[in-house]
């Protein structure tokens, strides 16, 4: 019998990239049988760099190619971000899993020669609003651009800082960048957005069964928590949210409740009573049965 091929949307930056060839090690190994190949597409989000993400909405922009070439036929996997992918997924398409998720943590990385910070550029409003309260003078504004792109603008004086996902500068081996100091965060300190440090695969709905077995339990358990949170107040992958569970501790983040820790027994009626939970501590209504 012939080798069953599949083929691995992606986008082309060069992160992305990277995550890819992380998935398909992991695929090759545990589906041996399986010819992979990868198709290398360019999304909205990747376009538009001018773009401010927060003024347009960002959820989406840098799926909805890849969505699309599972649609047509064109590929069989998409490799995403999960913390790009919004709350809710697409009646026809589904997420078979994750791989094992990488460091979670944000990273402010800053000019050395600043003594005092004053101006720093994100586009993320969760990071914003988290950093706000430690960083009450800066001024603020957005930067685009895949990492390196950052990193450059903030040697070129762009601003005095950003903010970068440490899984991010982890798989790209940026450890370190001349002229610029990285300083991590711990989770409990920023928390990070729903779903950040794993990387998802995707498929038409139906037809990632086979994937399921070979990849991550219990990142899979922590993402559809963190996302399930998102979904059930409303937000989306470029919100102020920041949900982060780690085993029975699920930490929030929300610009009319501040960071506050909350424990989930289990999944199912458990991650309702959560939402539910969170809602009522920020005055909204129980969420109706589905």
């Amino acid at each position: 019998m012939a080798p069953r091929k599949l083929t691995i949307a992606t986008r082309s930056s060069p992160l992305a990239m990277r995550q890819t060839e992380m998935a398909l090690a992991w695929l090759k190994e545990r589906l041996p049988e399986t010819e992979f190949v990868v198709r290398e597409m360019s999304t909205t989000g990747d376009q538009q760099s001018k773009w401010s993400l927060e003024e347009r909405g960002g959820e989406g922009l840098f799926v909805k190619e890849l969505e699309e070439a599972l649609r047509s036929g064109q590929a069989d996997i998409a490799v995403h971000s999960a913390k790009d992918l919004p709350a809710r997924q697409p009646e026809d398409l589904e997420l078979p899993g994750y791989l094992p998720r990488g460091d979670v943590h944000d990273v402010l990385v800053v000019r050395e020669d600043v003594q005092q910070l004053r101006f720093i550029a994100t586009s993320s409003p969760r990071r914003r609003a988290q950093l706000k309260g430690m960083y009450p003078c800066a001024v603020w504004s957005e930067i685009r651009g895949n990492v390196q792109t950052r990193l450059k603008k903030l040697t070129n004086g762009k601003a005095e800082a950003t903010v970068l996902a440490a899984a991010g500068l982890n798989r790209l081996g940026l450890f370190e960048w001349p002229g610029l100091v990285f300083k991590p965060f711990c989770p409990s300190q920023l928390i990070p957005a729903a779903g950040q440090g794993a990387i998802a695969l995707q498929t038409r709905r139906g037809e990632g069964a086979f994937l399921e077995p070979v990849l991550d339990a219990e990142t899979r358990e922590a993402v559809e928590t963190e996302k399930a949170v998102l979904a059930g107040l409303g937000g989306g992958c470029h919100t102020s949210i920041g949900v982060y569970r780690a085993g029975k501790n699920v930490g929030v983040f929300h610009e009319e409740l501040g960071l506050k820790n909350y424990t989930i027994q289990g999944n199912g009626e458990a991650l309702k009573r959560l939402v539910d939970e969170i809602r009522s501590d920020l005055g909204m209504e129980a969420l109706d049965d589905e």
